[in-house]
């Protein structure tokens, strides 16, 4: 009977361990609801790296014209699976320099969504750097000069985030990441024509790109009202962001 009874210890002992192994890890911010997954974890079947280029996919995806991240289309555009996307906002016609404050979004989610969003993010891609950046030099077309480039420019950001008030703690030493390279679609109104305000960005696929920035992914919130506050400012740009989203989830 002891030799029964420390089989079915080591297994029940075997089985809890290996289910902390798997099962997303969450970190709570010190205020209890809403909690924040913890940037090494794989959750939802994805890495934070994984996610960031599932991010910047979905971001290119959309046409100007009902893009979210515009302000021409509202939270629910081009969501889809158990995690929705947030964002910032974009600069338009190859401003030299642009600030966006007070940016606020009221947006609906449905109930047992996670999030995910960039505090503060940049890419590049070999598509821009042919394009307009460094038409003529493939050097600058390599994934490892383009995260060379993204690392030194978004090092000096300045960047922080509150959730329903309450302070993600130690957000730039923890929750930078580098996406995986990746490829992406654009249609035919995307908004790299739209940014650079260059018509020579045509609808197709591209590859490599990479991005660069803190990113956060939180657990489904419970019902009825939240707000997340996102700020960042990056001296390399002279580039302020500062944006509020009131979000009511919904059952």
């Amino acid at each position: 009977m002891k030799n029964a009874y420390l089989i079915v210890l080591v297994a029940v002992v075997l089985v809890a361990a290996l289910a902390v192994l798997t099962a997303p890890s969450v970190m709570a911010n010190g205020f209890g609801e809403p909690r924040v997954i913890d940037p090494g974890s794989v959750a939802y079947g994805r890495t934070y790296s994984e996610w960031s280029t599932a991010w910047e996919q979905w971001s290119y995806s959309i046409p100007v014209a009902g893009h979210p991240l515009f302000d021409n289309g509202d939270c629910s555009v081009g969501q889809s699976g158990p995690v929705w996307f947030l964002g910032g906002k974009f600069c338009a016609n190859n401003a030299s320099s642009c600030s966006f404050t007070g940016v606020v979004r009221n947006c609906k989610v449905p109930y047992g969504k996670a999030l995910y969003f960039p505090v503060f993010n940049g890419e590049d891609s070999a598509l821009e750097e042919s394009v307009v950046e460094h038409p003529g030099d493939e050097t600058y077309q390599q994934i490892a000069t383009m995260r060379s480039f993204e690392d030194v420019s978004m090092s000096p950001s300045q960047v922080s985030c509150r959730v329903d008030g309450a302070p993600i703690p130690h957000l730039k030493e923890r929750f930078r990441v580098q996406s995986t390279a990746f490829g992406f679609t654009l249609p035919t109104d995307n908004l790299l024509a739209s940014v650079y305000g260059n018509p020579n960005f045509l609808a197709g696929t591209y590859f490599p790109a990479v991005d660069d920035g803190w990113y956060v992914m939180l657990s489904p919130l419970s019902a009825g009202p939240h707000q997340i506050h996102f700020q960042g400012y990056n001296p390399v740009y002279n580039f302020t962001l500062d944006v509020t989203y009131n979000l009511n989830v919904t059952k």
